[in-house]
């Protein structure tokens, strides 16, 4: 149990115990809430209590700057960006709201004073399991650059009681555990009650005419749930906008049955209350059963109808008309889980608001935008007919009214292609009738963007390509970005510090000034600098690494690190076989003259995908042998770090010096890791896929790795007939690797255990790894003979870092701004008065 000792100091004023910014102050606030929140005294307070307490005491900080943003968003000119997501993978908050407020010092020193150290607190705090992967972390970057550049913003979610999960390693395999983010509280939400909504379900729809002799429909529920508001402030960086993240928690209408209660089925009295709070009890649900398909879809539409409800209600508070919602509002689609948005919007405004259906239809289609994630035509959503019509009978009424109008609007541009009516019907006929939520959302929203130049291309010449052609004028492009707040001020301050003396404070918000660096490019006394930083940073993950899984990586080895969602598409497989030919490299040839490395990957497995499962049981069947084998383990090391996220990627990120983003070009739509890792001067290996594209264009191609077949070519070959096992048969390398993983060395002896993995990739091999084998094993020879230039290395590094400006969020969220939204920066002013009145 922690304990402090009497400080002296002079007490604040009361009003400054909750705004103050001073240590003197900080440190008061965190003394009056940890006894008058967490109820707690300093001699009988744990390591969380004080974490709760100061969290308390920042987010006090927070809400002056959070009322004054809510009051200026009420003037009736203010145009709100709403970012639909079903992801926001917020990262953990203490940290990022000290360097946004610009008092990281002044707590550390607070802390101190306290006997508490600000490291350890941070640690303490639990990742919010609110996200998984790449569109979760995207949709929190922007939410900071929308802070950071003063756009009103809200950002609409679920509140998951319990995230994706909590990845362990048992016998090299992933177990999943249970993601109870939630179990000590979360200091950062403010709960509101008063701001709730009622979402049906089920039931059957009802036409009649009104007294008016107004057609209408009623929609008789079977079941309805209320929606609560559960409100996370955002704020930017230096500025005094703080946003809202308002996530939806899902309760009972009724949550107590007195009068089952009082015949005696007390189980019965709270059935309700039980089952409506399994829509927002957990993220992403197994929907591989019917019962998994019908919770997400009921996930999907409940956050889109209480948040589109939430607009409705700022609208009138305003006291404004309906048919200026889309003045007021520019509702982002992240993906195609918020794809019901189009026909929910429709719903409220022809049935609740009583509007002609042409002029809703102008309205939805005015407000609403789409931006699509994925190329994988198996990843565009489609839900069954019968489940559809089951759980949401009267959205899927207005689906069809939508596809029919639709429908004739294409017959007369193509009045003898059915084909191309088939393709872009709402409603995919083919086998068991389906709702296409992508066609769904293109048709209702007056914008489409991809997410990389190369992506956007691809989405209008491929999955999108009919609807491209019906209307060119609604399709963009706007490449994603990460914050640089977070993902380099926050997460590799050493670096930041000497960005900050080199080019000057200010490019945490303009990162086009790290261009200046390119001037010390050839500055050996700068490349001593740099280079001492990043080995700080490399035995700060070593330590890291050691404390999660006992093994102790060379600090001085090239660390070579692949952290994302296991795929087979990313292919961590690929990477595993160039180990594979090192480690048989070395036992061949002990003398072989190659730089140490240390192999890096994290990432997480659907808990159903059962060969990306496999990858991870590949590579620490790799890592037992590699780790372990005299001959080789000076030179080679594999790692699995466990349980990647947000919280373990400030440590991972400004590690690297190499960043493998080795995906099959034409499949990852952008990518944001690849820009994590080039903001923190890592080199990238990789093919022409995602944003590498830009990178490579950014930071010239003869400072990035790049090997592989470009999107045409995969199509050419695929086109051609594609033969894996020729590889095999041509290669000896390549042959005797995979003989290899078939011999059971990385298996214990179980010769079995891989034959999945090996047979598809020798006689299928959707991905091409064996058609990219050689020239990826190539590369990594000269990545090899740049590292050991440690002058080539470190120029290349700086250049990197340089030239990245690019792929800031802030630039992603401008052009949204200017291409997509309309919306401008709306600066919010936060008076003394206001501070100590608040």
């Amino acid at each position: 149990m922690a304990t402090t000792h009497p400080v002296t100091r002079r007490a604040p004023a009361h009003g400054a115990i909750r705004t103050g910014l001073a240590p003197n102050e900080l440190s008061a606030a965190v003394l009056d809430n940890l006894a008058y929140l967490v109820a707690r005294t300093p001699e009988t307070a744990s390591q969380n209590d004080w974490y709760m307490a100061l969290a308390y005491s920042i987010r006090d900080r927070l809400l002056a700057r959070w009322l004054a943003t809510g009051a200026t968003y009420l003037r009736d000119d203010v145009k709100v960006a709403c970012y639909l997501s079903a992801e926001f993978l917020i990262g953990p908050q203490l940290g990022n709201n000290l360097i946004n407020l610009g008092i990281e010092p002044a707590a550390r020193e607070a802390m101190r004073s306290l006997g508490q150290n600000l490291d350890v607190l941070e640690a303490v705090e639990e990742e919010p399991g609110l996200g998984n992967g790449g569109l979760g972390r995207l949709a929190a970057c922007f939410l900071d650059s929308l802070a950071t550049l003063q756009i009103p913003a809200i950002g609409y979610g679920i509140r998951y009681e319990f995230g994706i999960f909590d990845q362990r390693l048992r016998d090299g395999w992933q177990v999943e555990i249970t993601d109870e983010w939630l179990h000590k509280g979360n200091p950062w939400e403010l709960i509101r009650p008063e701001i709730s909504y009622h979402v049906k379900f089920g039931g059957h729809t009802e036409s009649f005419h009104d007294d008016s002799g107004r057609y209408r429909v009623r929609w008789q529920p079977n079941r309805e749930v209320k929606g609560v508001a559960c409100d996370i402030p955002v704020l930017g960086y230096r500025v005094n906008t703080c946003n809202t993240l308002r996530l939806w928690k899902s309760e009972a209408v009724e949550s107590f049955d007195f009068a089952d209660f009082n015949t005696g089925d007390y189980y019965g009295a709270v059935q309700e209350k039980t089952i409506s709070e399994t829509l927002s009890k957990v993220l992403y649900p197994n929907d591989e059963p019917e019962i998994g398909k019908r919770l997400r879809l009921a996930q999907q539409y409940f956050f889109v109808s209480c948040s589109l409800q939430d607009m409705l209600r700022l609208l009138d508070f305003k006291g404004l008309p309906i048919d200026r919602f889309a003045d007021l509002f520019a509702v982002q689609l992240n993906d195609t889980h918020p794809a019901i948005a189009v026909a929910e919007l429709m719903r409220l405004l022809v049935d609740e608001r009583l509007l002609p259906w042409d002029q809703a239809w102008e309205i939805t289609r005015r407000a609403l935008a789409y931006t699509n994630h994925t190329l994988l035509p198996e990843a565009l959503e489609t839900w069954g007919l019968p489940l559809f019509r089951n759980l949401l009978p009267r959205p899927l009424e207005i689906i069809y009214e939508i596809n029919d109008r639709f429908m004739r609007e294409v017959r007369q541009r193509y009045p003898d292609d059915d084909a191309r009516l088939a393709r872009l019907s709402l409603i995919d006929e083919s086998g068991d009738k389906r709702v296409r939520m992508a066609n769904l959302a293109t048709v209702g929203c007056h914008a489409v963007n991809g997410v990389a130049a190369l992506h956007s291309r691809l989405l209008r010449e491929t999955v999108l390509r009919d609807f491209a052609e019906l209307w060119p004028e609604r399709f963009h492009n706007v490449t994603n970005g990460v914050t640089p707040r977070r993902f380099m001020v926050l997460s590799n301050p050493s670096l930041a510090q000497l960005l900050d003396d080199a080019v000057g404070p200010s490019w945490a918000t303009d990162l086009s000034q790290l261009r200046t660096l390119e001037m010390r490019a050839d500055d050996l006394t700068f490349h001593n600098e740099w280079n001492r930083i990043k080995l700080q940073n490399k035995e700060r993950l070593a330590r890291l690494v050691h404390e999660r899984t006992g093994i102790r990586p060379n600090p001085q080895a090239l660390f070579d690190i692949q952290v994302k969602r296991i795929h087979e598409y990313k292919r961590q497989h690929l990477n595993a076989l160039h180990i594979v030919t090192l480690y048989r490299r070395l036992l061949a040839n002990p003398q072989l003259d190659i730089a140490p490395r240390c192999f890096i990957f994290g990432g997480k497995a659907a808990p159903g995908y059962h060969m990306a499962k496999l990858i991870i049981r590949l590579i620490n069947g790799i890592a037992d042998v590699v780790n372990n084998d005299p001959a080789t383990r000076d030179k080679l090391q594999v790692v699995f770090f466990p349980d990647f996220n947000v919280k373990n990627a400030h440590a991972i990120y400004p590690a690297a010096n190499l960043s493998e983003q080795i995906s099959t070009a034409g499949k990852e739509a952008s990518g944001t890791g690849n820009m994590k890792f080039t903001l923190n001067g890592a080199l990238t290996v990789g093919t022409l896929d995602g944003a590498n594209v830009e990178i490579r264009e950014e930071v010239g191609a003869e400072n990035f790795f790049l090997f592989g077949l470009a999107a045409e070519q995969v199509q050419d070959l695929k086109g051609r007939g594609y033969r894996p096992r020729d590889y095999y048969e041509n290669d000896g390398e390549l042959r005797g690797v995979l003989d290899m993983l078939a011999d059971g060395t990385f298996s214990n002896g179980d010769p079995h255990l891989f034959a999945p993995l090996l047979d598809h990739l020798l006689n299928h091999d959707t991905y091409l790894l064996l058609a990219d084998y050689r020239p990826y094993v190539d590369v990594q020879a000269e990545v090899d003979r740049a590292f050991r230039d440690t002058a080539r290395w470190t120029r290349m590094s700086i250049l990197n870092v340089a030239r990245a400006g690019k792929f800031s969020a802030d630039r992603s969220i401008q052009e949204y701004c200017e291409q997509i939204w309309d919306t401008r920066a709306v600066p919010v002013q936060v008076s003394e008065a206001s501070r100590e009145r608040h």
